[in-house]
């Protein structure tokens, strides 16, 4: 049986999953391995003076939410999911583009004149509050919580040591780093990379494909990957998957 094997946090890897056809799914070994733990700092939140913030991730969203309840202030925001958990946590959100450039393009043609507040994780791409200030925008920035890396677990490195196909999405750069430095080589994987820069860090991995979604979003890899396992399911099965 192909293998799927999901690195994201445990949550976000089963609504991933949910979303795929069911009968994709009954064809598929899923294989749960989050790569990355997030950590809430415990920091103090202090919006006194700010009329907006900024949202890179989900994570941030639910960090903050934990720490602050409800609050009805604008939130600018990286991707549909974050856009969709900051409304959904009270924030007047507004989508702001799928990339941290299209993020400060979109924030500096707004002209904002107050204070903006991002609330980050450790680890974040994209100078975001320092592009922003540069350009003009009073944009300062916090830490919220950690991204803490994992090893795979058991049923992840068993699945790497056999030679059945196994195929592995991976979201981030930190998450595919952490994937190519504890996977294997000569594993029989096909790779799909959310974007170049996930893509990028998994050059030194020998596998047998890697695909990078057109677009870095949800939808793109959900196609991606159902185009990638349903064709791996045909080969193995010998016909057409239902």
């Amino acid at each position: 049986m192909v293998g799927l094997l999901m690195t994201r946090p445990y949550d976000a890897a089963q609504r991933f999953v949910s979303e795929l056809p069911a009968a994709l799914i009954g064809d598929l070994e899923v294989i749960y391995s989050p790569l990355l733990q997030v950590k809430p700092l415990n920091e103090t939140i202090d919006l006194d003076g700010f009329s907006a913030v900024v949202f890179t991730s989900s994570n941030g969203v639910s960090v903050a939410a934990k720490s602050l309840g409800r609050v009805g202030l604008h939130a600018f925001c990286l991707g549909e999911r974050t856009t969709l958990a900051a409304e959904k946590a009270g924030w007047q959100s507004q989508f702001c583009g799928m990339t941290a450039d299209d993020l400060v393009s979109d924030l500096l043609k707004r002209r904002l004149s107050g204070r903006i507040l991002h609330l980050r994780g450790q680890h974040s791409r994209g100078d975001v509050a320092a592009r922003l200030s540069k350009a003009g925008l009073d944009c300062r920035e916090k830490v919220i919580y950690d991204q803490l890396v994992l090893p795979l677990t058991n049923e992840a490195s068993t699945a790497l040591s056999l030679s059945r196909d196994l195929v592995v999405p991976l979201f981030s750069p930190r998450t595919a780093r952490q994937f190519a430095d504890l996977c294997p080589q000569g594993a029989p994987i096909h790779l799909i990379a959310m974007s170049d820069a996930v893509a990028s860090q998994l050059k030194l991995l020998k596998y047998k494909d890697l695909k990078i979604c057109m677009n870095p979003d949800a939808l793109s890899m959900e196609r991606l990957v159902r185009q990638v396992a349903e064709q791996l399911v045909r080969v193995e099965s010998g016909g057409l998957a239902q």
